[in-house]
């Protein structure tokens, strides 16, 4: 991982560095939306690390330099994908509706990782629900969980 925002003063408030977070296995794809609070998660912490190292937080700094990593290694690796260039196949950045056996329709829009956010209507393209989803059309119907759903739309 890289240490362009470790600062040696940031080390002497964190002789025992946190473990690196996981970075999900796969490309990392993004939405534009994805890549522009990829960018905008560091320069906050950009930020907050610097509140920090002002008031000498060793435990606040440590947290900061290993956030600051994972996200510096998602900017780095971020591919931005090209628009759903389909209406009529649930891809990558498709904003899909599916009808449940009991009538409820739910509408997700299929998104990176990191942008994901299942309450907000947004879902990893790695997710169980999302892989059950891409490169079905109108009128399919997918297995999720134990029950079958219908593709109602596609955008």
């Amino acid at each position: 991982m890289s240490k362009a925002f470790v600062k040696e003063t940031d080390q002497r408030f964190a002789a025992d560095p946190l473990p690196d977070r996981p970075v999900p296995a796969g490309p990392n794809l993004v939405t534009p939306e994805g890549l522009t609070q990829i960018n905008d998660t560091i320069a906050r912490l950009q930020g907050e690390q610097d509140a920090a190292r002002r008031a000498e937080d060793a435990a606040e700094i440590a947290k900061l330099v290993r956030e600051l990593r994972y996200w510096t290694a998602r900017q780095t690796t971020a591919q931005l994908a090209p628009p759903s260039r389909s209406h009529g196949v649930v891809e990558f950045g498709s904003t899909v509706t599916i009808r449940r056996k009991d009538g409820r329709d739910q509408t997700y829009r299929i998104v990176g990782t990191d942008e994901a956010d299942p309450a907000q209507g947004t879902l990893s393209h790695t997710s169980p629900l999302a892989r059950a989803l891409l490169d079905k059309s109108v009128g399919d119907t997918a297995r999720i969980a134990d029950a079958d759903a219908e593709i109602v739309s596609i955008c």
